[in-house]
């Protein structure tokens, strides 16, 4: 009888493991001109933005959550780093040159949001 509480308790969380990490969860892409604000509570809302391409855009992240992984965002591809003090609005100003996808993460690479540049 113990072994298959076991078991069954092991399958179930195999599962939530999974759906929690892997599945994909549909991002709805929010169009952006001029700036947006992004709260940074259990990842990016909004996680998925689209601006124009030449065109500068102020990035507004505010972070309300007091997890030590969300406390820094990276934007590789656009070179930057920077510190999320809690409760504070830091601004990031992009001018993309060419379009495509930038992703952009926490410190840690946990969690995600994506920039979409178009023409």
């Amino acid at each position: 009888m113990n072994e298959t509480i076991v078991t069954i308790s092991g399958i179930i969380g195999i599962i939530f493991v999974f759906w929690f990490f892997l599945m994909k969860k549909e991002k709805k892409e929010v169009a952006v001109i001029g700036s947006v604000d992004i709260i940074v509570e259990g990842g990016y809302s909004p996680e998925a933005i689209s601006i124009p391409k030449n065109k500068t855009t102020k990035l507004n992240f505010i972070r309300k959550d007091s997890s030590s992984c969300l406390e820094e965002v990276v934007l590789p591809d656009f070179k930057i780093r920077k510190h999320l003090p809690f409760n504070e609005k830091v601004v990031i100003e992009i001018t993309p040159k060419q379009t495509g996808e930038f992703k952009y993460s926490c410190g840690m690479n946990m969690f995600h949001g994506k920039i979409i540049v178009t023409d």
